[in-house]
C-alpha cells in the first residue's frame, strides 16, 4: 500500500531571467496571468491533489513571493467595510496556515537537483513528495497533479508527468526511454536530460509535475554532476529505475503551458483569459479584429 503524498516542493530559485526587466525587481513566480500569479495556480494544483504541507526553495530578493501568502488584515478589513464578498473570498485563497508553508534557501545555482535536495530536512525519510514547477501552468478539467495521485496510488514508484513534443523540441527535455506502454501511462527503462538531436529515444518528454521516492532523495545526496555540470532530477530519478519501486511517466490529460518563456506566458494569458466568462467576449471580439488587421494587411 502506499503513503499519502502530503508535501510538496516547489523550486523558485531561479532568478527569471527571460523576463528581465520585469523581474528585476518582482520574483517571476509572481507575474500574473489574468488575475492570478503563477505560484497561485501551481498552490491551488497542488492543494486539490491534497497537499498539506508547501516547501519553496527560495533566493535572495524572493521576499514578494513570500509577502503573498502573508495575511493582510487592513485589506480585508476594507473589503469586509465596503461588502465586497467575492473578493474577500479571493483574498482569502491566498493565505496559508501558520505552520503549512516553509521557506528554504538555495544560495547557489547548481540545478534542479540540487533545489529539491535543499528541502531534504523538511520531508520524513520513509514518505513520498511532491515536486511542482510553477514555470509549467497546465489548464485541466481535473489538476494534473490530482491526476497523478489518483495514478499513483495503483502502481506506486516514482511518477513523473509526460507529454510528446515535436522532434525538434526533444533536446531541450529530459527524455523517457519506454519499456513498456500502457496507455495514460508507461513504464521507463531509462530516462536523458536534454539528448543530442538523434540521439532521443523517445519524443515522450518529461514536464515540471513530479511524485517521488524517498529514495530519490538518497539518490540526490550523492550530488552527481550531469547535463550542464548541474545536479539534475532526473539523473536522481534515473536511477529508481532499476529498483523494484520503478518508474513510470503518466500522460496528463490537459494542455500545459511553458510559462517560462515570453511566447508561452503570452499563450496562456489569452488562454486563461478566453476561459473566462466575464473577459470572453470582449477578448475574442479584440482577437478577431487584430487577425482582420493583419490578414488585410498581408
Amino acid at each position: 500500500m502506499t503513503r499519502k503524498v502530503t508535501k510538496a516542493i516547489f523550486p523558485v530559485a531561479g532568478l527569471g531571467t527571460r523576463f528581465l526587466p520585469a523581474t528585476k525587481s518582482i520574483p517571476k513566480e509572481i507575474m500574473t496571468l489574468v488575475d492570478r500569479p503563477l505560484i497561485q495556480y501551481a498552490i491551488d494544483e497542488a492543494r486539490a491533489a491534497g497537499i498539506k504541507e508547501f516547501i519553496f526553495v527560495t533566493s535572495r530578493g524572493k521576499g514578494a513571493l513570500e509577502d503573498y501568502f502573508d495575511h493582510s488584515p487592513v485589506l480585508e478589513q476594507e473589503l469586509r467595510k465596503k461588502g465586497k464578498d467575492a473578493l474577500l473570498e479571493t483574498l482569502k485563497m491566498t493565505n496559508m496556515d501558520s505552520g503549512a508553508i516553509a521557506y528554504i534557501r538555495q544560495h547557489k545555482a547548481l540545478g534542479l537537483g540540487h533545489a529539491v535536495w535543499c528541502a531534504r530536512r523538511l520531508l520524513d525519510p520513509k514518505e513520498p513528495f511532491a515536486v511542482i514547477l510553477p514555470d509549467d501552468v497546465i489548464a485541466a478539467d481535473k489538476p494534473c497533479l490530482q491526476q497523478m495521485v489518483e495514478a499513483y496510488e495503483e502502481i506506486g514508484g516514482s511518477m513523473v508527468a509526460a507529454m510528446e513534443v515535436p522532434d525538434d523540441k526533444v533536446s531541450s527535455y529530459g527524455v523517457l526511454d519506454i519499456k513498456e506502454d500502457m496507455g495514460a501511462y508507461v513504464s521507463a527503462k531509462g530516462m536523458v536530460e536534454k539528448p543530442a538531436p538523434g540521439t532521443e529515444p523517445s519524443n515522450l518528454a518529461v514536464i515540471g509535475r513530479y511524485i517521488l521516492s524517498p529514495n530519490v532523495m538518497k539518490n540526490l545526496n550523492q550530488m552527481k554532476a550531469g547535463a550542464g555540470g548541474e545536479i539534475q532530477l532526473t539523473d536522481a530519478i534515473a536511477d529508481e529505475i532499476e529498483s523494484d519501486r520503478g518508474v513510470y511517466g503518466y500522460r496528463f490529460a490537459g494542455q500545459r503551458f511553458d510559462c517560462g518563456s515570453k511566447a508561452g506566458f503570452l499563450q496562456a494569458t489569452i488562454a486563461f483569459g478566453l476561459s473566462r466568462p466575464e473577459l470572453r467576449d470582449e477578448l475574442q471580439e479584440y482577437l478577431d479584429t487584430l487577425s482582420s488587421i493583419r490578414t488585410a494587411a498581408q
